[in-house]
């Protein structure tokens, strides 16, 4: 199942997700096989948090699936710039390297609140300043296409998340509390 969900459009998989047809928890392990696949070569989502996700999984099961929200379940990465709670927020940089924040972003609420599920942080240069994605703590991060280049700008973890298949929607640009 997880290769047939990853060719799939995040509006396909909402759709069944609110349906009924697919179980937040499905899609989530579908998220998490293909990031063990793909993710050592690729490195576009360096921290992640499972465990998290499916906490809010169990939430999202005890409602009607057409009561979901928007995304209905989606497994969704940050951008690591913007805080989630109880999630390592680095900003790419080894001076914060450590921080927990103990408030999430009111996107990543808004997110949630939809039906979002976040399952990792998506790698950015330091800051998210740069032309291509390469911060001190994780490294580059590669093109799933061509894996001897990077992956360019701020949300470059974003985008080699969707190009590899290992999400179907991901937050680019900066959010601000």
């Amino acid at each position: 199942m997880t290769h047939e969900l990853i060719r799939r459009s995040a509006r396909e998989v909402v759709q069944d997700l609110r349906a009924g047809r697919l179980t937040p928890h499905e899609v989530l392990d579908a998220a998490e096989s293909r990031v063990a696949e793909v993710d050592g070569m690729v490195n576009a989502l360096p921290t992640r948090c499972f465990d998290r996700a499916r906490d809010h999984a169990d939430l999202l099961q005890t409602v009607d699936p057409s009561q979901r929200g928007l995304l209905a379940g989606l497994p969704v990465p940050i951008k690591d710039l913007t805080p989630v709670a109880g999630v390592r927020l680095s900003e790419g940089s080894n001076m914060t390297d450590n921080y927990i924040p103990e408030r999430s972003d009111l996107l990543v609420t808004n997110l949630e609140s939809e039906g979002a599920m976040v399952f990792a942080m998506s790698n950015t240069p330091e800051h998210g300043a740069g032309g291509n994605t390469f911060n001190d703590v994780f490294g580059p991060t590669r093109n799933p296409h061509d894996l001897r280049l990077t992956a360019g700008g701020s949300s470059g973890g974003a985008a080699a998340a969707l190009a590899s298949g290992s999400a179907w929607l991901a937050q680019i640009g900066r959010a601000h509390v």
